[in-house]
C-alpha cells in the first residue's frame, strides 16, 4: 500500500496538528488531568490514522481487457437506469452510479482504454451523493473515452462532504484501461454512462472495486 499524492499536503497538515494539540495537552492539562490528555491523545490519533487511510492506495492487480469495462471506482452500486444525457450524448444511456464513502479507496481510474474527447468541469450544488439531482446539479468533472468498442462518459460528482473534485485528464488525451483518472476528496460518488443494451455485470447493492470489479461488457 503507499499514500497518494493528493495526500500529503493533507496528512502533513494534520500530522502538524496531532502534534501540537498533544504538546499542549501533555504540558498543561496534564498535570491536573492526565485521564483526559491521554483521551485527547487516542482521538487525535484515530483522527490522523482516519485521514492517512482515506489517502491509501492499495497493491492491485488490475483488470486490462478491451472487451470489458471496469469499475472506475470503489464503493457500493446504487443506481442501475436508463437515462437521457443532456450533456453530450443527448440521447439515452444506461447510467451506473458507485457511491464511496469515506471509508472507501478515492482513486479513480478509467474504465477502458482509448482517447479522451471531451473532458469538461460543472461547478454546482454540493447534495447528498444520494440524491438523485446530484448527476444533474452538483459540483463534477465529466469525461469522455472512446474506443474502437465505443464511447462512455465517466462523472465524478461532488457530495455533501466531498468539496475537491481533480481529474488528470483533458481532450486528445491518450489513456490507458485502469490509469489514474483522478481523485475525489472525503466521499462522493461517480456515474458511468454506457450505451443502451450493454451487458452489466454488476448489481444494485454490489460492492465493488475500481480496477478491477468488471462493470460491463461491450
Amino acid at each position: 500500500m503507499t499514500i497518494h499524492k493528493e495526500g500529503y499536503k493533507t496528512i502533513a497538515i494534520c500530522a502538524i496538528f496531532f502534534a501540537a494539540i498533544n504538546l499542549i495537552s501533555f504540558y498543561f492539562v496534564s498535570i491536573h488531568l492526565s485521564w483526559l490528555s491521554w483521551l485527547i491523545f487516542f482521538i487525535s490519533l484515530a483522527f490522523l490514522l482516519f485521514i492517512i487511510s482515506f489517502f491509501r492506495v492499495p497493491v492491485r492487480v488490475p483488470t486490462i481487457n478491451e472487451k470489458y469495462v471496469v469499475c472506475p471506482a470503489d464503493g457500493k452500486v446504487v443506481v442501475i437506469e436508463e437515462i437521457t444525457d443532456v450533456e453530450y450524448f443527448h440521447d439515452r444511456r444506461l447510467q451506473v452510479s458507485i457511491f464511496m464513502s469515506p471509508a472507501n479507496v478515492h482513486r479513480n481510474v478509467n474504465p477502458i482504454g482509448g482517447e479522451v474527447v471531451y473532458s469538461q468541469y460543472h461547478k454546482g450544488k454540493y447534495l447528498v451523493a444520494w440524491n438523485p439531482k446530484s448527476s444533474t446539479e452538483n459540483e463534477r468533472h465529466s469525461v469522455v473515452i472512446k474506443n474502437n468498442k465505443g464511447s462512455l462518459l465517466v462523472k465524478q460528482i461532488a457530495g455533501a462532504v466531498a468539496k475537491r473534485i481533480i481529474n488528470y485528464l483533458s481532450p486528445g488525451q491518450k489513456v490507458e484501461q485502469c490509469g489514474e483518472m483522478g481523485f475525489i476528496k472525503f466521499g462522493s460518488r461517480v456515474d458511468v454512462l454506457l450505451p443502451p443494451g450493454t451487458a452489466l455485470k454488476v448489481g444494485l447493492n454490489q460492492m465493488v472495486k475500481g480496477g478491477v470489479t468488471v462493470l460491463a461488457e461491450w
